[in-house]
């Protein structure tokens, strides 16, 4: 932190002034030179397309709260003139450099794999990604990532452990993702706000559930990431942070062709603790035994039958014998994994391998993010008949996997620009006899893994 006179002579206002687009959507809004006293942002703008405050931020509370209750006052943003500002902010501030997120909202939905991953992060790349575009980079290597990366996220109104899930994931997996950048919470806020200063953050994004959904396409996804959905953001956007956290948490990142067969060359030795609870492959950390294997497609089913939403056991058993048929025929590796048994590098280690990933609607489905895209790439939702729901659609639509939902013996799938009409939940949505036909979804597996590339579905 150093201190700056001359409080707007530098100011350029909203982030994408310069750029090819506004990195802006509801609830996710890129602003340079942001002013933060007292525990209130200031934004010194005379830009009359500037976003308004309600676009902008909501109060850091829980939701859902009466209409216009959780809208932000003056007590959480004001709007100034750069010529005012010096009067209100003061002639001199402290200056935070590099790229600061400020995750604006109450702890209500932060503890939960999906909610954290793929919508506060995944929207917040996707948004800033947007900054991007235009410019040369290689999507294979994070470092040349043309923007800087998150230097800190701030969570102003968490104050202990109320942002991290149950399960222990969310918070290891920012390490190696975010390696760089530092998890501040209330106390680093309320340090701010004693210094009696004005602070000034050289570029930050505000994330705020309030806010984002108040984008019109809240209503065609029901998700907090639906309006940015609607921004052009680069090709393989994701990949960048995606090969962060696989390379810093297994040491490598396997790589897969257009027909989704694991690359050998991308490969290294990774064996795990003695007392893992699953066997790998000394040469490929694929738990499998057949030799020359490694390099086939895998397919991996993550079973919640120990869990509170599972299918009926004889389908569960059916699909499993129709999954592993694929593999004696010689078409792929099938894997089984119980996620909640295994460390989080494990985890990785066979996600970051997968080609294929089938499961009931839960939160093993956000392990998507960690797959590497392919022609062949996809996922296998299965929901109660008829249910519909967009959380991992939305992921795999990001991703660039395609996405079956599952009902029973029928599959919906939608192609770009299409989407499922609403979301229904049925009685039997949580239940634990939701029924599946296993073998029609090894029959679509099948014609993804042996499709010539230009017949496979997009």
């Amino acid at each position: 932190m150093a201190f700056v006179r001359g409080l707007t002579e530098r100011h350029r206002g909203f982030a994408g002034g310069d750029e090819r687009q506004y990195a802006f959507v509801n609830g996710f809004s890129v602003i340079d030179r942001l002013y933060l006293r007292n525990g209130t942002f200031y934004v010194a703008t005379n830009d009359s397309a500037f976003p308004p405050r309600t676009d902008l931020i909501g109060k850091p509370v829980a939701l859902p709260l009466e209409p216009d209750v959780s809208d932000a006052t003056d007590e959480e943003m004001q709007f100034l003139s750069p010529e005012d500002a010096p009067e209100v902010l003061g002639e001199v501030a402290a200056l935070v450099p590099d790229f600061t997120v400020f995750l604006y909202d109450s702890p209500q939905f932060m503890p939960h794999f999906y909610h954290w991953w793929g919508e506060i992060i995944l929207g917040m790349w996707r948004v800033y990604s947007t900054l991007a575009l235009g410019k040369k980079w290689s999507t294979s290597d994070p470092v040349d990532f043309p923007l800087p990366w998150p230097a800190r996220f701030v969570l102003p109104a968490v104050s202990g452990t109320e942002w991290r899930d149950r399960a222990g994931i969310i918070g290891p997996t920012m390490r190696p993702a975010f390696p760089q950048a530092s998890i501040e919470k209330a106390d680093y806020w309320n340090d701010l706000i004693k210094l009696g200063t004005t602070v000034v953050f050289e570029r930050s994004m505000i994330i705020n559930r309030d806010a984002a959904h108040k984008h019109p396409l809240s209503n065609r996804w029901f998700k907090m990431v639906g309006g940015t959905m609607s921004l052009t953001a680069p090709d393989l956007f994701w990949e960048p942070l995606r090969q962060s956290l696989v390379r810093n948490t297994i040491g490598y990142v396997p790589a897969v062709d257009s027909r989704g067969r694991i690359l050998a060359t991308s490969l290294k030795p990774s064996p795990p603790p003695p007392s893992s609870p699953i066997a790998f492959d000394d040469d490929t950390g694929v738990s499998d035994t057949a030799s020359g294997r490694y390099n086939l497609p895998v397919v991996t089913y993550i079973s919640r039958q120990g869990g509170g939403r599972r299918l009926v056991a004889e389908d569960h058993e059916l699909l499993v014998e129709s999954l592993k048929e694929l593999e004696r025929q010689g078409l792929c590796t099938v894997l089984i994994p119980q996620m909640e048994k295994l460390s989080i590098r494990e985890q990785v280690a066979i996600i970051a391998k997968t080609t294929i990933l089938v499961g009931v609607h839960g939160n093993g489905l956000t392990h998507q993010l960690i797959m590497p895209p392919s022609l062949r790439s996809a996922i296998f939702e299965i929901m109660d008949p008829p249910s519909y729901v967009f959380d991992y659609e939305m992921l795999a639509r990001n991703m660039g996997h395609k996405h079956y939902a599952v009902h029973n013996d029928t599959l919906l799938t939608y192609p770009k620009g299409k989407t499922h009409n609403g979301i229904h939940f049925t009685d039997g949505f949580h239940g634990e006899s939701i029924p599946v036909y296993g073998p029609v979804i090894a029959d679509m597996i099948r014609r993804r893994l042996t499709e010539p590339d230009e017949a496979v579905e997009d």
